[in-house]
Parts: C-alpha cells; sequence; structure tokens
C-alpha cells in the first residue's frame, strides 16, 4: 500500500468536505466477497453524508462495526443508556448486536463519513485501539488525518480496484492506530488529572486534621464535611500516606502535646490533654507513653533536666 503522506491526507480531506457540500448522501461498497464470519477482517463499506435537520437511525442494532467520524455540526448518540452530544471532531463506534440510535441536531445537522467492518479480528483489533464498553467515544481535534482514512476507504471502493480489499483493511488498520493513539492520550491525561485530585485530596485532609485536632472532631464528621464516604476516605488516606487518618490524627495530637509539655509548664496533663482534643486524660497518658515510652509527665520533667 502506498505511502500516505500529510499533504496527501489534508488535500484529501479537504476535497472530500467540498464535494459533501454537493452530495447528500453516497456509499460504496467493497467489490471483493467476503467469505463470512472466518475472514480475520473484512471492510464491508464506506460512505459520507450530509444528513437532514433531526435525521434519526435506530433505535436498532447491526451485525457488524459501524465506525462514524463528524466532519462539522452536531448530533447525540445513545448507546447502552447513555446519551453523547457530539460535533465535528468526534468519532463514535456501533459494536454489533448492541441497541443504538443516533441523530443530527436540528439547527446544525452533522456531516459524517463511515466505515462499515467485521471478521474473526475485528473485535480484537477494536479493543487493541482502546474501544471497550465504556469507551464507544473519541474526540480529535485535529480530524484531518481520520477523515482522510476514512475517505481513502471510500475512493478505494468506488474505483473498484482488484486490490481494494487489502487496500481497505490497511487503511482500516492505520485508522485504528490512529484512534490508538488518541486513546492514550486521554488516558494519560486522564491519569495526570486523577493524580492532581489525589493530591489536592490529600491536602484538603492533612489541613483539615491539622486545623481541628484541638477539636473532639472524627474521621466521619470529617468525611462529611469533605463530601466523600468515610471509608473510601480512610482508604485513599492510608493508601497515600502509608497510615489511617486515626493513626495520623492521633500522632499529630501527641506530637502537640510534646511541645506544650516542653513550653506550657503551668499546665496540668490533664488540662494539655484536652487541649489537643483528648479529653480522657487516662487515654492519652496510655497513647503517649505507647509511642515515646514514657508518661507525660517523665518526659516533661526529662526535658526540664535538659533545659536545666
Amino acid at each position: 500500500m502506498e505511502t500516505l503522506h500529510l499533504s496527501t491526507i489534508n488535500s484529501s480531506y479537504e476535497a472530500g468536505v467540498k464535494e459533501m457540500q454537493q452530495d447528500m448522501y453516497k456509499v460504496a461498497s467493497n467489490p471483493v466477497i467476503a467469505h463470512g464470519e472466518k475472514d480475520p477482517l473484512h471492510v464491508w463499506f464506506a460512505g459520507e453524508s450530509q444528513t437532514k435537520p433531526l435525521h434519526r437511525l435506530g433505535p436498532k442494532v447491526y451485525d457488524f462495526y459501524l465506525m462514524h467520524i463528524v466532519l462539522e455540526g452536531k448530533g447525540t448518540f445513545i448507546s447502552g443508556g447513555k446519551s453523547y452530544a457530539l460535533q465535528a471532531g468526534h468519532t463514535f463506534l456501533i459494536e454489533p448486536e448492541q441497541l443504538i440510535s443516533y441523530e443530527s441536531d436540528s439547527d446544525e445537522p452533522w456531516r459524517y463519513r463511515w466505515v462499515a467492518f467485521h471478521g474473526a479480528q475485528s473485535a480484537e483489533l477494536v479493543a487493541a485501539a482502546g474501544f471497550h464498553s465504556e469507551q464507544h467515544v473519541v474526540f480529535a481535534v485535529d480530524k484531518r488525518r481520520a477523515g482522510a482514512l476514512f475517505r481513502q476507504i471510500y475512493e478505494t471502493f468506488r474505483r473498484g480496484e482488484a486490490t481494494a480489499d487489502l487496500k481497505a483493511n490497511g487503511y482500516l488498520h492505520l485508522l485504528l492506530a490512529e484512534y490508538k493513539t488518541l486513546l492514550q492520550a486521554e488516558s494519560s491525561s486522564s491519569l495526570r488529572t486523577s493524580q492532581a485530585e489525589g493530591d489536592r485530596l490529600l491536602q484538603q485532609v492533612i489541613h483539615y486534621l491539622s486545623t481541628q485536632y484541638a477539636h473532639p472532631v472524627s474521621i466521619e464528621q470529617m468525611a462529611e464535611s469533605l463530601g466523600y464516604n468515610r471509608a473510601y476516605l480512610s482508604r485513599f488516606f492510608k493508601q497515600r500516606t502509608g497510615v489511617s487518618p486515626v493513626t495520623f490524627l492521633l500522632n499529630l495530637r501527641i506530637d502537640k502535646a510534646r511541645q506544650m509539655l516542653r513550653e506550657r509548664h503551668e499546665l496540668t496533663i490533664e488540662q494539655i490533654s484536652a487541649s489537643v482534643g483528648l479529653q480522657d486524660a487516662l487515654y492519652f497518658s496510655k497513647q503517649f507513653r505507647r509511642l515515646h515510652g514514657q508518661s507525660p509527665t517523665a518526659y516533661r520533667d526529662a526535658m526540664r533536666n535538659l533545659d536545666g
């Protein structure tokens, strides 16, 4: 198959858009007859269309893969009970036996190209490109390359060449490779966003505990304040820090108490315990000893001796 240069792609895309302004609907079928489901991959047909306002297909199912790229205008794609508002640059994939419907906008009806294919390797190729049950739609800021590949398949069939079948398969592989690149970029961007959101949530939890430790705050109250489920927040915090929020809060309170034991000699153990949010002085003393190997009183005396 000949090399597809960017200049060829751009000119092909632009020529196709101009031609579509005159032709409302056109389709070309593969001149090579398929051998049935045993074919590894067979591209059945490809086409282009400028739809009328509110032009609707479905609800219906197909027994082959059908992929559309939106060149201009807007429309709605419904699949699996979800509705997607699409515009120029969006591609949507319909899988076999999947109940779908799609409709063009009333004011800006969409213009799209499509390609239909099937075969034993179809599902594997689609999955390798990154499409799956929760990922039927992908957006490309620059739709020219993908749009040109759709058109190349159509033109190959229209010319009726003896090699049309092989060429169409090659163009389809290139097309799915384009979407693999796009979907991988989306996945990386989503991962970075999730990481940033996780960092912000972690800082929110630490800030909350660091400012509220003096009060008898609970993890339930914190989770409610931040708008998260307690179990999720506890699991998230431990994954990021290695300790649970309860342990972090206790350590924070004991550290604050150590500072007060060193600096506020006039306060009793009970007053310091209450000042760091622990109303039970006995519990405070027990936890202090567990973490530092001595009682709060012994720690205070040791610090006085060092200062003396």
